[in-house]
């Protein structure tokens, strides 16, 4: 007879018993099988076409639109109000013959008639903020909507439109073909907010102590709506919650501020010698060339010297940018300004920073820094960044991004002096926003209807940066502590996912339709991505899959299903279960131990087995011969076999040994005494991997993950079977808290004792 393995001889142990636990287990249980947690994701999915492939790649089809942008913007300081001109060169790319154009006005959801306000019921408050208060009750709505002076085609008559609260439709002469362009021109003019009132994502920020203003402008120019594969034209109105989505192009803007004015923004500066003076060319020159650390093109001397002009005269500054979404400026007499360079592949990028003196010391020492470090960070995790240069600006209250520049929040106190909380605080905005330029901004992905995609990558990708520049910079943190991330790690999420489950939505949510934005958009995917890197997939196995993804849709417009697809096409990973369980329902994490039996190898079957065999009218001699498994302290059984070997215990095991084994063989192995049925259960509704730390007499600890595969047949409880030389002292669920548990206390066993308020309060007591 062949010989084999004392591991196989060891399956042979247990395979009776747990052949009749799993055909009754079969037969009584039926409804216990979880079959749609596990299903594909077929009926949720849009069916793979020649635009997008089930691979998650774009298909041979795939298309998109380009909108290019010449425009000429006056900004009138002393009123705060911008006028602008533009003309838009719109190539339809499409298959299909479009017979009028969407533009959006995002400002109109600040005109005086605005329905955005009137969005939302609810009842008085608690409390309220002061100016929210005021805001509400006490002042003249605000009349920041887009003044449309005239939409004209390219020999200037005028053309048609329709304003349907923030998209205006323009009606063309004829059909505009697949293939074609079209230009048309507009001019409008809209009064600028003031951005620390109302949180408007674009504004300035007025200074009363010398009367300036510092300008971070967005959305200040109509702008042309995605048509796509997948809708169509974008008919989503901007609210204020869901943000952009928009088509890629170039742009040529020219804009005219007050002449003591410095401003940067999307784009490369293309006269740079007619704005800045001698010196800062000088100090440019040098930027470029410095790789360490930041040099100033304005100082602090130089920008309160400034905010004491309020010239009359104006400077035009020229900027060009080729494939962007979209187009943001800052600009003010106030401006501090420093830049470096950072090496990514073969060429260099700016990483460049814009500050009042309000914003140092702080900002001097970090903003750059920081900017640098995303940059190095994203791009080896992605692709290598592909624009000129990264700006970040400090803006009260701030953190909105836009290509190639962002507003981000983080003020010292008057005296200079800040909190830890004000610094790391500061630190990750800078991060996050610059983050944006990869999501959305390159893997263009629709943020009006799917926050999470351009919200949750990216703030999945900031926590993975934010702890590389604890490594990168650890002076910047505390000893022996990794960066205070928000969010990210598995337990920041606990709070939102065993809260009340009638203000929790699916992350598979329009931004819109969410009561609590921060944790369904940002908070739980980027968990849901960490974990599924750190403990589903591990590290090798995400990370090329995510490059993969990054890499394919960059400069495209991707959807939930291309990125679900590509994750599991360049990994070989089926997720259908976690894709379902994390973003498509509310479900969350709870898995514990619900109880543990001990059992001991005999040749007598047990009561369960003996039912087995009446009910199908067997005896032993019907059987081949089997090992069996018996319960100690159960009615069958038998104290003289406690504690002994399993050879000894069973006769027919010691003849399998002695006829398949040599005598090294049979002296080599170190026979099981101790056997255990553990059995875990899950409360909550998401299956996950088992991670399990077992402990055991002699000091051995044992870690195994099983596979969230085990749940697949039971959604409520798996038994699983263990074997060891030595006695099992202890069991502990997730012991790294990886999962995001909503609940540890039925985590071990023995049953650790958990403390009650009143005990702990006592302690505190005793403490003080």
């Amino acid at each position: 007879m062949r010989k084999i393995q004392y591991a196989f001889a060891t399956v042979l142990f247990l395979f009776g018993a747990m052949l009749v636990a799993q055909e009754e287990g079969t037969k009584k249980e039926p409804g216990h099988y979880n079959q749609s947690k596990f299903k594909q994701l077929y009926e949720e999915f849009a069916t793979p076409n020649t635009y997008r492939s089930a691979s998650g790649a774009p298909g041979p089809d795939y298309y998109q639109q380009q909108a290019d942008y010449v425009m000429d913007i006056r900004l009138d300081d002393k009123n705060a109000k911008i006028y602008g001109e533009e003309t838009i060169t719109y190539t339809n790319n499409s298959p299909d013959d479009l017979e009028y154009l969407w533009v959006q006005l995002d400002q109109n959801v600040r005109a005086k008639d605005s329905k955005a306000p009137l969005r939302n019921g609810g009842g008085v408050p608690l409390a309220d903020q002061p100016a929210a208060f005021a805001g509400k009750y006490l002042t003249t709505p605000f009349d920041g909507g887009f003044n449309i002076d005239y939409v004209k085609d390219a020999s200037g008559r005028s053309l048609p439109y329709t304003i349907n609260f923030t998209m205006m439709r323009v009606d063309i002469p004829k059909p505009l073909k697949s293939g074609e362009k079209i230009s048309f021109s507009i001019k409008w003019n809209y009064n600028v907010p003031d951005h620390t009132v109302n949180r408007a994502r674009s504004g300035f920020e007025y200074f009363p102590k010398d009367g300036n203003r510092a300008y971070v402008i967005a959305q200040f120019f109509p702008r042309m709506a995605v048509y796509s594969d997948i809708e169509g034209w974008q008919n989503h109105q901007f609210w204020g919650n869901g943000e952009f989505a928009l088509p890629f192009g170039d742009y040529e803007v020219n804009i005219t501020v007050p002449a003591d004015h410095v401003l940067d923004g999307t784009g490369v500066l293309q006269n740079r010698k007619e704005v800045f003076s001698k010196e800062m060319i000088k100090r440019y020159e040098q930027a470029k060339k410095s790789y360490d650390k930041p040099v100033l093109i304005v100082t602090q001397e130089e920008a309160e010297a400034a905010e004491k002009g309020f010239s009359e005269k104006t400077k035009t500054w020229k900027l060009k940018a080729k494939n962007v979404r979209d187009f943001g400026f800052a600009t003010s007499r106030k401006f501090i300004w420093d830049m470096q360079a950072v090496k990514l592949g073969s060429g260099d990028v700016m990483a460049v920073s814009m500050y009042p003196k309000e914003g140092n010391p702080l900002w001097e020492e970090y903003s750059t820094k920081a900017v640098a470090h995303t940059l190095k960070s994203y791009s080896s995790h992605t692709f290598d960044y592909p624009y000129p240069k990264a700006i970040s600006v400090h803006a009260k209250n701030q953190g909105m991004e836009y290509p190639m520049i962002c507003w981000n929040y983080g003020r010292p106190n008057e005296n200079g002096s800040y909190s830890d909380q004000v610094k790391y605080g500061m630190i990750s905005v800078i991060v996050h926003e610059v983050g944006h330029n990869f999501f959305p901004m390159i893997v263009n992905s629709d943020e009006r209807q799917w926050g999470w995609m351009d919200e949750g990558l990216d703030t999945f990708m900031q926590y993975i940066a934010e702890q590389e520049f604890g490594e990168a910079y650890p002076e910047a943190i505390a000893p022996n502590k990794a960066y205070p991330s928000r969010r990210g790690a598995p337990a920041k999420i606990v709070p939102y996912m065993s809260g009340d489950q009638t203000t929790i939505a699916p992350i598979m949510s329009n931004p819109e339709n969410v009561y609590q934005l921060g944790p369904n958009a940002y908070g739980k995917p980027a968990t849901a991505l960490n974990i599924l890197r750190e403990t589903v997939m591990g590290r090798e196995l995400f990370d090329h899959a995510f490059k993969t993804y990054s890499q394919r849709w960059k400069f495209k417009h991707p959807t939930p299903e291309d990125f679900f697809r590509t994750m599991e096409d360049a990994s070989a990973v089926d997720l259908d279960w976690y894709w379902r369980g994390w973003f498509y329902t509310t479900d969350y994490v709870d898995i514990g131990v619900k109880g543990i039996k001990k059992y001991y190898v005999s040749d007598k079957p047990n009561k369960e087995m003996r039912a087995y065999m009446a009910a199908r009218n067997l005896t032993e001699a019907d059987l081949r011969p089997l090992v069996y498994l018996a319960e100690e302290g159960g009615e069958d059984a038998d104290p003289n076999l406690k504690g002994k070997s399993p050879s000894e215990n069973s006769r027919t095991l010691k003849e399998f040994m002695m006829d398949n084994m040599t005598a090294a063989e049979r002296a080599a192995v170190k026979e099981p005494k101790y056997f255990y049925e553990v059995t875990y259960d899950k409360p909550g509704g998401l299956p996950m991997p088992l991670i399990v730390e077992y402990t055991y007499a002699d000091g051995t600890v044992k870690n195994i993950t099983y596979p969230a595969e085990i749940w697949r047949k039971n959604d409520d409880e798996v038994k699983i079977v263990l074997a060891s030389t030595s006695e099992l002292t202890g069991i502990t669920v997730d012991p790294k808290l990886e999962t995001a548990d909503i609940d540890t206390t039925n985590n071990s066993w023995p049953k650790e004792e958990q403390q009650n308020n009143f005990d702990k309060f006592k302690e505190n007591i005793k403490g003080k």
